[in-house]
């Protein structure tokens, strides 16, 4: 069968593209950037929208919500909404789609960005165990979850996918930094069972290495070992422990929940690949900022032609755009590290400038070190968005990019100004950064009352839970665990624990 993709006029780029590459590829060497090799692409807007609505993949699962993206990409590019220039994927070689309709300061532009995007996604710390072959394994995901659907029934597996899905933002960020050794063995285990799940076994519709693998294989790669299953799915059989502090809800599900094994299989494809989108999630204000950075110096400095600059900056501005609704990740983010690199250039860093109390003597602060490229190349290598903005966004970066912290006017119908205060600025962006403005979760007991129920512990900071969404979640949550589903809160500073049983959601006494 020919996927739909297969046929889409997607080729490598040749003629006046191609000498384009080799020229913009020299100068970011020539600036210092490293990174795998990238292959260049172009194709057809269709195209482009296809493979942003899958995560930037040619190939993925069947679900229905790839093609709502698509939709919703297509529509926002015929009423002129919206429009895509280029894709860039994290993986070795990095693969990059150039879209046919850009003229060529837009290629030149775009170029220069993947590049930027292909050092940092080498180079960041966040990114050190990725799995660098995801082209190949999200094809092999898809193919299997296709067998799946058609051995159980599509509906059910999309369903079930459906619910997981909800699940996938509660993941724990410290799963990236695993130890080599514990990735060693894991992937080796994974690697024992891919071999023997080829040997297909038609009665059981899985292999014994699958079964073995999901049951037992992840949960013992874990520091905290908990009991062995049996061979049944009944819950009484499982007897979870009361892991205190796990917040990679899929994993903990995926090793104690009364699942199926194509469920056990699907539920670790998905949180396989939530695990590889989650750095770029947590580093999107520094890795376009960077990008932006490096097109916007090799464009001003080497790539561009008199007659392109007119060009060039109206297409740079159109991208840098503020809007009152939410932050630009591209525009804080270049000019985050312009200021670092200005700041490190001129000396206004450590113990003796922090503390000069004469305000004349720090706004003319001028002491030449020639350390600033060092220094963002340094903080492109170790920090993602939360700890790049807590230390580097000052009070002078802020009022120089006239930021403010905006609320909508019910009575005017339009957002208007809240504060232009610097700690109340900070504070909310760091709120929508952190686990990217959605609630923190763990698993606080997987038998509480010791009645198999599964408690929640929602970490309070600072916002209160929406119910809606709690409950919706709680639900999905319920029909993989099988039994009751508490989950712990605070609302108007005080602690409530929310049940779901099955039927509604309800405040527990």
């Amino acid at each position: 069968m020919v996927s739909r993709f297969d046929m889409l006029r997607s080729k490598p780029i040749d003629g006046e593209l191609l000498k384009l590459r080799d020229e913009i590829l020299q100068y970011a060497l020539d600036f210092g950037l490293d990174f795998y090799p990238v292959v260049f692409e172009v194709c057809d807007y269709d195209t482009i929208n296809i493979l942003a609505a899958q995560g930037g993949f040619p190939s993925r699962y069947p679900h229905w919500r790839f093609g709502m993206e698509y939709d919703q990409l297509s529509k926002g590019y015929a009423y002129g909404v919206q429009k895509i220039y280029e894709m860039v994927i994290n993986t070795d070689p990095v693969y990059a789609y150039l879209l046919k309709a850009n003229n060529i300061v837009d290629q030149k532009l775009v170029m220069s960005h993947v590049y930027g995007h292909a050092d940092f996604f080498k180079h960041n710390a966040w990114f050190k165990t990725t799995d660098r072959s995801m082209m190949d394994v999200m094809a092999n995901h898809g193919s299997k979850i296709r067998r799946y659907m058609e051995k159980y029934g599509q509906d059910e597996v999309e369903t079930f996918i459906d619910k997981v899905l909800s699940l996938e933002n509660l993941l724990d960020t410290n799963v990236l930094f695993e130890s080599p050794e514990k990735a060693r063995l894991r992937l080796e285990r994974l690697s024992e069972a891919q071999k023997e799940e080829a040997e297909y076994d038609e009665h059981e519709g899985k292999s014994q290495a699958l079964r073995s693998y999901m049951r037992s294989a992840l949960r013992h790669s874990d520091s905290e070992v908990g009991p062995k299953l049996s061979g049944s799915d009944d819950f009484d059989t499982m007897a979870p422990p009361a892991h205190i502090g796990r917040r990679d809800i899929m994993l903990y599900l995926m090793e104690y929940a009364p699942l199926k094994e194509w469920q056990a299989d699907v539920l670790g494809i998905l949180r396989e690949e939530a695990y590889y989108f989650l750095p770029q999630r947590m580093t999107k204000i520094m890795n376009e900022g960077w990008a932006s950075y490096w097109h916007s110096k090799i464009m001003t400095t080497k790539a561009l032609r008199s007659s392109e600059v007119i060009e060039f900056a109206d297409k740079h501005a159109g991208v840098m755009a503020m809007s009152p609704q939410q932050i630009n990740p591209y525009k804080i983010g270049i000019e985050l590290f312009r200021d670092i690199e200005y700041r490190w250039d001129t000396g206004r860093f450590g113990k003796e400038y922090l503390e000069c109390s004469d305000m004349q003597v720090k706004a003319n602060w001028d002491r030449p070190t020639g350390m600033g490229r060092e220094k963002i190349f340094e903080v492109r290598r170790s920090h993602n968005d939360i700890t790049f903005i807590d230390e580097f966004f000052t009070p002078e970066f802020c009022e120089r990019q006239q930021l403010f912290t905006y609320n909508f006017n019910s009575r005017t119908g339009r957002y208007e100004i809240e504060s232009r205060d610097f700690e109340a600025i900070k504070t909310k962006l760091l709120q929508s950064l952190t686990n990217f403005g959605q609630p923190m979760i763990e698993v606080a007991a997987g038998n509480y009352e010791n009645r198999g129920e599964l408690l929640l512990n929602h970490i309070h900071q600072g916002v209160d839970l929406d119910t809606h969404y709690a409950a919706d979640t709680l639900k999905n949550i319920y029909e993989i665990w099988k039994r009751p589903v508490n989950l712990k809160t605070i609302s108007e500073d005080k602690e409530i624990l929310y049940c779901f049983d099955g039927k509604e959601l309800k405040i527990k006494d």
